[in-house]
């Protein structure tokens, strides 16, 4: 018996010590030319990380047995693409592969339970540079609704992210019937919201009392869930992406935004250079994808090639994004082409990094800074040449797995020539 206890201490004695050693990786990363995400210059130094986070940032050095030279290699934080179905999309085409739509729910509709951290996006778009990604629902029946979620792309069934953390909407020749009247209808639905009483949200049964006196409910077809989901967005200063790009309707927005006081973002925003004034004045954050110069509807006859470049210089907080395919990644291309039309670098860093962390309220995330997540990509070259790759990514101060289904094939018919091919 005592044999037996002794054997069950001892194990977990064991578990404690390995898990402990496992989340006190420590590696040095030395010599390396930093862009820390807030700095508008990049500078040479050690980064230190320890336990998932970047302890020191200095011309130090560090007994550890773990040491990257980084010398000649750029590093970054690691990038947030904003606007993706990593996790809830596997193939478009095929309906089983999509979580990103709902039947019931409209406003409630959450797609956080749904992330598959083992979808093949996820090794793609990390060996590429993604390391963290927002995660956004197929727009539903209401111009306003749905939750997307933030996730870190390590590939852990311990999911790590942020539940619910905003809403989305649409606005314009991208959805249909009268623009007017979805105007109208997100107003009438803002008015719902603020006019929910804390009280009524302490039970089910307030809620569905509170319902049957809206008629706005029964029209929309409206769920409890719903309900809960725009006392959240008006009680929470939760961010509200809206997708919209023509300049009148950019401007009904930034009304709404001071109508309100909404935490609003717009998406899009291909004519946001014609109301480019009332846009910083309204201090609206934009998430745009700079390599967009060609309208695509009538919507868009106002974009241009150097839009970032000129909404920088007003001092608008960007962000990108990039066709919403398996390819996320090109939010570094995306942010090439805005450099070379005259956004600053480290202006178009921030776009891929920090400004996605500050605006969605991720704490530490897209900064290299101590006591920051240890979130970081070395790279071989230039991270905004499409061509450059990433040689080390960090997520959480580990050192992640970079091979995809892509290099498997590669490899396979590169490597074993001694084999014929049906035996690669």
């Amino acid at each position: 018996m005592l044999n037996l206890k002794f054997k069950r201490y001892l194990a977990t004695y064991l578990i404690i010590f390995f898990a402990n050693s496992m989340s006190a990786e420590e590696v040095l990363i030395t010599n390396a030319n930093i862009y820390d995400g807030k700095s508008d210059s990049p500078f040479i130094g050690n980064i230190y990380i320890k336990n998932g986070k970047i302890r020191n940032i200095s011309n130090n050095l560090f007994d550890v047995e773990n040491v990257i030279d980084a010398s000649g290699m750029i590093i970054t934080p690691g990038f947030i693409a904003t606007d993706t179905e990593i996790g809830i999309v596997e193939i478009g085409a095929l309906s089983v592969t999509r979580d990103d739509t709902p039947s019931i729910y409209n406003i409630g509709f959450s797609v956080f339970d749904a992330f598959n951290p083992n979808s093949t996006l996820i090794p793609w778009n990390r060996a590429n540079g993604i390391t963290s990604a927002i995660t956004l629902p197929k727009y539903s029946s209401s111009p306003i609704g749905g939750f997307g979620s933030f996730f870190d792309l390590d590939s852990k069934l311990n999911i790590s992210g942020v539940k619910d953390m905003v809403m989305v909407g649409r606005v314009g020749g991208s959805s249909s019937g009268s623009r007017a009247e979805t105007f109208a209808l997100i107003e009438d639905l803002l008015d719902l919201a603020y006019s929910i009483d804390s009280k009524i949200m302490k039970s089910n049964a307030e809620i569905t009392k509170f319902m049957s006196e809206i008629p706005l409910v029964d029209y929309l077809d409206l769920q409890i869930r719903d309900i809960q989901a725009l006392y959240n967005l008006a009680k929470t200063d939760l961010p509200l992406i809206i997708e919209s790009n023509r300049a009148s309707d950019i401007l009904k927005l930034i009304e709404i935004k001071k109508k309100y006081n909404l935490n609003l973002i717009i998406m899009g925003a291909q004519e946001a250079t014609l109301v480019i004034e009332q846009l910083a004045e309204s201090n609206i954050p934009l998430i745009v994808n700079p390599i967009n110069n060609i309208p695509n509807s009538f919507d868009e006859l106002a974009s241009n090639i150097n839009a970032a470049a000129r909404l920088e210089d007003a001092g608008i907080t960007l962000m990108f994004n990039a066709p919403r395919d398996h390819n996320y990644h090109l939010i570094r291309q995306g942010a090439g082409v805005a450099v070379a039309n005259g956004m600053s670098y480290s202006g178009a860093i921030k776009a891929l990094s920090s400004n996605v962390s500050k605006t969605f309220r991720l704490g530490s995330k897209g900064l290299v800074e101590e006591g920051a997540s240890a979130d970081l990509i070395i790279w071989d070259a230039d991270p905004l040449e499409p061509s450059s790759m990433p040689i080390k990514v960090f997520i959480n101060g580990l050192d992640t797995d970079l091979t995809t289904r892509s290099s498997r094939l590669r490899d396979r018919y590169t490597k074993s020539l001694d084999k014929p091919n049906i035996y690669r």
